[in-house]
């Protein structure tokens, strides 16, 4: 359902482009937007990846420097049936981590040190499986034609002034005018950038649901994103505050938290992503494949003690309450607009 979706939102994103780029330029401004665009997002395709890992300061890592972490990336990539991607660490005491790459053949995943100190080993594959799914999934592909509609969209809004002036060889000045212009330059950007989120929004879930299928534990996923939600809750990443533009690329975004399935929200509400990974995990435990009964998160069982120097960390009281069931879950979920 969730590609259905993503289909029928790049298709009503296709069909806005195609129409306001009529409207405003007719055939010779619509292609000179689209070129420009898919240039611009050509070159970040092909080079995104380092442009991100270079400003987050990430650091590669193999089997000898973090055995632990790169041997979890190693078995999820193996029951994914992808090449071994680089895996990197971000200095961060923000949990949270992200994937990126043009293709699973040159991927890369990393996690901030925040994660691998507050998680335990399951939720640390769950967050790993999701990211390897976006990789699978090419996300990265569906989101750099997306952006280059979106950005084709908002040149041919900067160009409606332009081509509101403009007459055509019968003399007749373009039907949008002056005041149609100024409307479109400020409509058309919002109107993509809504379709544009919602597709984010989809391939969410579906990274969801594949991730859980991933690493046979749904709710170790689910259990990792409320506590990622609930340390983004008590303040941004510096890294991130700097970078705002990437905010989309992390499992939680880095700037918001849960916030809800609204229009404006690049990630779903995390209360729907973890009922949509409860009803995969009843799923799974029906066809025998996770043996025992389902987590309950609000009566997770104790994890093993941290280490010492994850308890000198000032966190620590919140990670020992959350693990407790102290920390409340949020209110019953909603999905708003595009859910």
């Amino acid at each position: 359902m969730n590609y259905v979706k993503t289909g029928i939102l790049l298709a009503a994103l296709t069909a806005f482009f195609l129409a306001i780029g009529y409207a405003i330029g007719g055939e010779g401004g619509m292609l000179i937007a689209l070129i420009v665009a898919g240039g611009m997002n050509l070159f970040a395709y092909w080079n995104s990846d380092k442009m991100v890992l270079s400003m987050y300061g990430a650091k590669q890592v193999d089997e000898r420097a973090a055995p632990e972490f790169h041997a979890i990336v190693k078995e999820l990539a193996g029951r994914a049936g992808l090449p071994m991607p680089k895996v990197f660490i971000v200095e961060d005491d923000q949990p949270n981590a992200f994937a990126t790459g043009r293709n699973p053949e040159n991927a890369s995943v990393c996690a901030t040190t925040g994660l691998l100190r507050l998680l335990d080993h399951d939720e640390i594959a769950g967050v790993m499986a999701h990211e390897l799914s976006h990789v699978k999934n090419r996300d990265t592909l569906i989101m750099t034609v997306t952006a280059t509609i979106a950005g084709a969209i908002g040149m041919l809004a900067n160009f409606a002034m332009f081509f509101g002036h403009s007459r055509d060889g019968e003399g007749r000045g373009n039907p949008l005018g002056m005041v149609g212009g100024i409307l479109m330059m400020i409509v058309a950007p919002l109107a993509a950038s809504l379709v544009q989120m919602a597709i984010s929004r989809t391939r969410e879930y579906s990274a969801d649901r594949l991730g859980g299928q991933i690493s046979g534990n749904p709710m170790a996923l689910a259990s990792a994103l409320k506590k990622i939600e609930h340390y983004v809750a008590e303040g941004q990443s510096d890294n991130v505050a700097q970078n705002p533009a990437t905010a989309h690329l992390f499992i939680i975004n880095p700037l918001s938290g849960g916030g809800m399935d609204g229009l404006f929200s690049t990630h779903p509400n995390t209360d729907n992503r973890v009922a949509a990974l409860q009803q995969l995990a009843h799923e799974i435990d029906a066809n025998g494949s996770m043996g025992g009964r389902m987590p309950d998160l609000d009566q997770a069982e104790p994890a093993p003690a941290e280490s010492e120097s994850a308890a000198a960390h000032p966190h620590d009281d919140a990670v020992r309450n959350w693990r407790r069931g102290s920390v409340p879950a949020s209110g019953p979920a909603s999905r708003g607009p595009w859910g």
